[in-house]
């Protein structure tokens, strides 16, 4: 349990710097002398050219293909051991996050389709209020302290994990440009070294690397998305080590060495990259466009919504318990702070509509005020929740 509370502590201060990240870039983007500097940071081209081999990237794209294959890669193996070690370990411990995270992609979802499906471009943007921004709900969660039963901050990130899930596989399935043969190819010999390896248990860690570099590489090139390698890599990592203790394993070491690397360094990056959005007249014109509004609906309708009832009805049901210690307005609360989309639906965002300007930022606009909004009216549903649990 201290493991846990030292995991939960560190997520919430991950969020609370990823609050801080993007308002710097607010303020960067909004800031006529700093603007520019800003700008040119992200657009800067970097990379590695060998002989007719060459990766060169601006700035912003080594931070949502590369930086953000770590996170996936760190979300995998939370994912394994939770599965296997963890908290999502029977069939009872994953119902609930797993039906409401299933509830929590349909309807925002269909809300977005619903203001958008007359149009084959707006429509291509329907993931993007499907997915939550764990961090960034926990340190919601942890501004009201010991008010709220640990029971319902664990059910928070199993539903996060299964919300991370569905998003990977929406990203595999809608968002893959032209393929590239050779280059699946690639990938496939580079999943097969890392099937090979885990198979013989081996524990050296440097050839896991080399061969998730190789994927890595062989997915970006391939027209599937980037953070897809992460994924997959995660999942050939070793749980036990060579005397079958699982708490010394490889996966767990790795686990342990990344979390703070990806909260509070790859996370704000992240948030900081993306979140610069310039406020212009145009793009507050723009915040009632069928997208933008499908966009903060979806978030902040769809999402507690579709979280909430799936969730009821799989308690009413008998297919799951309602998290130990907490009411149904606790529940709600958390319903609603699955509406925090930032930086996770930004993510989506620049998938699905890429270097497109066709709405002038005012998607980006859009989740930050759904975000805020489920933000502030979760902390209050929750707090009341605790008063009246006391009551």
């Amino acid at each position: 349990m201290d493991s846990i509370k030292a995991f939960l502590q560190k997520e919430s201060a991950s969020g609370i710097l990823i609050i801080f990240s993007m308002i710097l870039a607010l303020i960067l983007a909004n800031n006529g002398a700093l603007n520019g500097f800003y700008t040119e940071i992200l657009r800067l081209d970097s990379g590695v050219i060998f002989g007719n081999f060459s990766i060169v990237k601006p700035t912003i794209l080594w931070v949502n293909d590369g930086l953000m294959a770590i996170f996936f890669f760190m979300i995998g193996l939370e994912l394994k051991y939770e599965f296997l070690e963890g908290e999502l370990n029977s069939i009872k411990k994953v119902a609930l996050p797993a039906i409401a995270g299933i509830g929590g992609v349909i309807f925002p979802a269909l809300i977005f389709y619903a203001l958008n499906h007359s149009n084959d471009f707006n429509v291509h943007g329907w993931a993007i209020p499907t997915v939550s921004d764990t961090a960034f709900a926990l340190a919601i969660l942890f501004l009201l302290g010991s008010k709220i039963p640990v029971s319902l901050k664990l059910f928070l990130l199993s539903l996060a994990i299964i919300d991370d899930v569905a998003a990977i596989v929406i990203i595999a399935i809608f968002y893959t440009t032209k393929l590239s043969i050779f280059s699946l190819i690639l990938s496939l010999f580079a999943i097969i070294a890392l099937a090979v390896l885990n198979y013989k248990n081996n524990q050296n860690k440097l050839l896991y690397l080399a061969c998730g570099i190789i994927l890595w590489v062989a997915v970006l090139k391939s027209g599937v998305h980037a953070t897809l390698a992460g994924i997959i890599a995660s999942l050939f990592i070793p749980l036990k080590d060579e005397y079958g203790d699982s708490e010394h394993g490889m996966l767990n070491s790795i686990m342990h060495f990344l979390h703070p690397i990806v909260a509070f360094l790859i996370l704000p990056i992240f948030a900081f990259s993306n979140a610069g959005v310039v406020l212009s007249k145009d793009a507050l014109m723009n915040l009632f466009h069928p997208v933008p509004l499908g966009i903060m609906l979806g978030l902040f309708v769809g999402k507690q919504i579709g979280v909430f009832s799936f969730a009821y009805l799989a308690i009413k049901l008998k297919l799951a318990d309602l998290p130990q210690s907490s009411n149904w307005l606790h529940l709600y609360g958390l319903s609603i702070l699955t509406g925090v989309g930032m930086s996770m639906s930004l993510f989506v965002d620049g998938l699905a509509y890429a270097d497109s300007n066709v709405f002038l930022y005012a998607n980006k606009i859009a989740i930050l005020v759904a975000s805020t909004v489920c933000a502030v009216l979760g902390y209050i549903v929750l707090r009341r929740a605790s008063k009246d649990s006391l009551l």
